[in-house]
């Protein structure tokens, strides 16, 4: 590794600056949900930067962007680099986006230094990888290994029953280019932590070495909408309640697993929503996530005896879908090893770690050799649009990127 390789950080930063204004929001964050017109005003920069440093454009049928530089060896298999540029609904500026742009570094850095690699390189922008306009996460990278098959992507719906294959014609990233398929000899993604762990210990990267394992669910429990003045406490069918108290015990699902359990509810519809009227219904989400794919099972066994003993004492009915699972990854051991060693070389100091949140890279790990590289956020949050990182923390997550990517464009 060539240790005098190094970005040019403050491009960088302005670069992240720029796009942070497509959808930006009062309080410093953005909105850019997937395939709405801020994510295509946020496509069209990417492509035009990425055009302006000399790459070939391909986007494929779920809209992913691939910019490629092409290698000395072009007909080798690239090394992939990239994140996603779609946001929560009040998100921050970093999540994703970084990894995106410090991929566009990467490149813009190696023209700068006239370096020729052997293998192509190219930095990918993922379609709708944070589920949040459509159900599940990381549906594209998810077809793209093959998770998912075309059809059930391009036939998620919004809210308003507009789906991916038709909100992609509308802002025009229908691509003609096949989903997958392609080989690749290695893959970094680069992203904000989105935890604590970094910034607490006074570590600049994280050397990733796994994601932890998740499952997804939708619960719904029912029982009788009654007045509220005139049905007595004991003649109640209340969904409200019993939805209370499901939420109690998947706290206690979560914290009974230690350090590394995750439980959460996040979403609720209470119906019908009336101050003066008891509750018959609730629809609502809970997730767990644990790095043990059999402490999950554990979980998924508490839910469902948690919400059938819920609902039996109040007289409710009840139901629990799974609606979204995939089992911890470890990411390819050589190219956390480059990781490392690349955070090494530049004198970083880092740590190896397990990513609490699911990334497109762990769907990419099972078809390409695999790993991240974390940078620290401020007091660990994200999902936010108070999320902050400092720009020597960009810069050196990018310094590590490029290394890696030189290194393994050699091999």
């Amino acid at each position: 590794m060539s240790a005098l390789a190094r970005v040019n950080g403050e491009r960088l930063w302005d670069s992240l600056m720029e796009m942070a204004q497509i959808g930006g929001t009062p309080k410093g964050g953005v909105s850019r949900l997937a395939l709405t017109d801020e994510d295509r005003r946020g496509r069209d920069l990417f492509v035009a930067w990425c055009t302006a440093a000399g790459c070939s454009i391909r986007v494929d049928a779920m809209g992913n962007i691939f910019a490629r530089r092409a290698g000395r060896l072009d007909q080798l298999a690239p090394v992939l680099t990239g994140s996603h540029g779609d946001s929560q609904p009040a998100g921050g500026k970093f999540d994703g986006i970084y990894g995106v742009l410090a991929g566009l570094e990467v490149l813009r850095t190696l023209n700068d230094l006239g370096i020729e690699t052997d293998r192509p390189i190219e930095v990918v922008n993922w379609t709708n990888e944070e589920g949040s306009r459509f159900a599940p996460a990381m549906i594209s990278s998810g077809v793209y290994a093959g998770v998912f098959d075309l059809e059930y992507g391009l036939s998620r719906e919004d809210k308003a029953g507009v789906t991916i294959g038709q909100a992609l014609q509308q802002i025009g990233y229908a691509g003609p280019h096949p989903v997958g398929g392609q080989a690749v000899h290695a893959a970094y993604e680069l992203h904000i932590e989105q935890g604590p762990i970094l910034e607490a210990q006074d570590l600049t990267i994280g050397v990733v070495t796994g994601a932890q394992g998740q499952r997804w669910y939708e619960v719904e429990l029912s029982g009788r909408s009654a007045h509220a003045g005139t049905t007595p406490m004991d003649h109640r069918l209340d969904a409200l309640l019993g939805f209370a108290r499901v939420v109690e015990a998947v706290n206690q699902i979560g914290l009974a697993q230690g350090a590394e359990g995750r439980a959460t509810v996040g979403m609720a519809n209470i119906f019908p929503n009336s101050r003066n009227v008891v509750p018959g219904r609730v629809f609502f989400s809970v997730e767990f996530r644990h790095p043990d794919e059999t402490v999950l099972g554990v979980q998924d066994q508490q839910l469902h005896e948690a919400v059938a003993r819920i609902a039996e004492g109040i007289g409710l009915q009840a139901s629990v879908k799974q609606i979204f699972q995939y089992a911890p990854i470890a990411f390819d051991k050589d190219c956390v090893d480059v990781v490392q060693t690349a955070a090494q070389v530049l004198g970083y100091s880092h740590r190896r770690m397990i990513s609490g949140a699911g990334h497109d890279a762990c769907y990419l790990n099972q078809v390409a050799p695999t790993a991240m590289i974390f940078v620290p956020c401020v007091d660990g949050l994200s999902h936010n649009e108070a999320e902050e990182i400092h720009p020597h923390w960009s810069t050196a997550g990018a310094d590590v990127l490029l290394q890696a990517i030189l290194a393994s464009s050699r091999e």
